[in-house]
């Protein structure tokens, strides 16, 4: 990913743009073909001497074009010919966006890969499920990971979708009016890149696309933060059903020698916090002046490398993290078992409804055995045989039978199958 942002792959986009633009006027009968050869075969750049000529110019793309001209000759005269700084910055971006799209969609399969080997390991391994942070109903880890499988396959549809409307380059002139080249060029010259070309422009290529692309990645940094947080919460002391792998000669804390820390979750969330930002500012690059100010570049000369880079590490550091994590079955049976039966409070509510006795006396019921539990006074299940409303309906060993796992195992295949696991 740094390769597809480095100054010397941007260059070398840039002469290609301006070779395969004068090779097109060349074809139309507009140049010499023999003056679009020699531009071919002797262009050439040099980073050092741009950057010791933009000292005078004040103009990274006229620095350019007077390096690249020394190398040519005089067919260096056809170089950029009818065209203007944002053809060939923006069709650039482009190209780079598009190499960028292809690298994250790479890292988002191998991530979803990794996830759902870990989610058929432990597909029936039970745990309990949270809402507020409180017990609530049983789970299995194998459903949270699938669960997050699902998430980052609509991550990846979006990053498919917002690819396809950056893959878009223009050669439109100074106003986007083709006024001084051939729209044929533009055709030609974007075809040959793998991009489409702009069905209209301004002087560039409209910022709303750029925005769409950093939200996109943002979007896909904040699944990657909610389960950074997820696995962070997992790994609290008091509950400690997953770990993040504590390599051999690691240190948790320079006080505490004791500390395994969730640190990878930890700076995935930081970072996911910087990807939010960058699509703040890429949104404001939307709202130019006219055809055209430049108040967007220095921000994309940011934002645009930066979050293609973080969010190629986060997602390789997510990956790392979901394989080498440690699971704790042991640590989830005893977490389900602590509240002592309460997880199951539904079922005995619904079984009551169903077996005839109104829902809001029902729910009483339930209630009363719940709450004598949450007080230390026996089992869920014990406190529900005592209920004079709940024991004249369901038997003993109805009550036992509702207070299982059973119903909450039930409908695991299926929910596999419908998002791909199976």
């Amino acid at each position: 990913m740094r390769a597809v942002w480095s100054d010397e792959r941007k260059f070398q986009i840039w002469l290609e743009i301006e070779t395969l633009a004068c090779e097109a006027m060349a074809r139309l009968g507009q140049i010499p073909a023999e003056d679009a050869a020699e531009i071919r075969n002797k262009g050439k750049f040099s980073i050092a001497e741009i950057a010791e000529i933009e000292k005078r110019t004040n103009h990274d793309v006229i620095a350019f074009l007077e390096n690249v001209a020394e190398s040519i000759g005089p067919a260096a005269r056809w170089i950029h010919q009818g065209l203007t700084s944002s053809d060939i910055l923006d069709t650039t971006l482009a190209v780079q966006m598009s190499a960028s799209a292809n690298i994250l969609d790479a890292d988002v399969t191998a991530l979803r890969e990794t996830v759902a080997e870990k989610a058929r390991k432990y597909k029936r391994t039970p745990m309990i499920g949270r809402s507020h942070g409180i017990h609530a109903e049983p789970i299995t880890f194998g459903l949270k990971l699938a669960l997050m499988y699902d998430e980052f396959g609509r991550a990846q549809e979006r990053l498919r979708e917002t690819a396809r409307r950056v893959r878009v380059g223009k050669l439109s002139g100074a106003v986007g009016t083709h006024a001084h080249l051939d729209p044929r060029v533009e055709y030609e010259v974007c075809q040959r890149l793998g991009l489409e070309p702009a069905k209209i422009s301004t002087q560039i290529i409209q910022r709303d696309r750029h925005a769409e692309f950093l939200t996109t990645l943002a979007l896909i940094g904040s699944s990657i933060d909610r389960w950074a947080t997820e696995f962070r919460h997992l790994q609290r002391t008091e509950v400690l059903e997953v770990e993040e792998h504590f390599a051999e000669g690691q240190k948790g804390s320079s006080a505490m020698p004791h500390k395994r820390n969730p640190i990878t979750g930890e700076r995935l969330s930081g970072l996911a916090r910087v990807l939010r930002g960058n699509a703040v500012a890429a949104m404001e690059n939307v709202a130019l002046w006219h055809e055209r100010d430049i108040s967007h570049s220095s921000a994309e000369r940011i934002i645009l490398p930066d979050s293609c880079m973080l969010l190629d590490y986060m997602l390789v550091k997510l990956r790392e993290l979901v394989s080498g994590q440690r699971v704790y079955p042991e640590n989830m049976a005893r977490n389900l078992a602590l509240t002592r039966g309460l997880p199951f409070s539904q079922s005995i509510l619904l079984a009551l409804t169903r077996a005839g006795a109104e829902r809001k006396a029902a729910y009483e019921a339930v209630q009363r055995a719940a709450m004598k539990t949450w007080s230390g006074n026996g089992t869920f299940n014990e406190n529900a045989k005592l209920e004079p409303e709940i024991a004249a309906r369901l038997s003993s060993s109805q009550i036992d039978e509702l207070c299982s796992m059973e119903p909450h195992l039930r409908h695991v295949d299926e929910t596999f199958r419908a998002v791909g696991l199976e």
